[in-house]
């Protein structure tokens, strides 16, 4: 089994969703009545986030493999 394409498409999917989520958060902030950098503001807060917490549930689940 090729590991490192393994890693390159787990990498690529918590990307997307990432990227999602921004786009869901901006959508909605400007939907809020926010202007248009409040709004890009709120979706790179989310991408940050969410690469963030894709990294901390990374780093937990590594310490549990032997």
């Amino acid at each position: 089994m090729n590991h490192i394409g393994i890693v390159l498409l787990a990498t690529a999917l918590v990307v997307v969703l990432a990227l999602l989520a921004a786009a869901a958060a901006g959508t909605l902030a400007r939907l809020d009545g926010a202007t248009y950098p409040a709004a890009l503001m709120r979706a790179t807060t989310t991408f940050a986030a969410s690469l963030t917490l894709a990294a901390a549930v990374t780093g937990a689940l590594a310490q549990l493999l032997p």
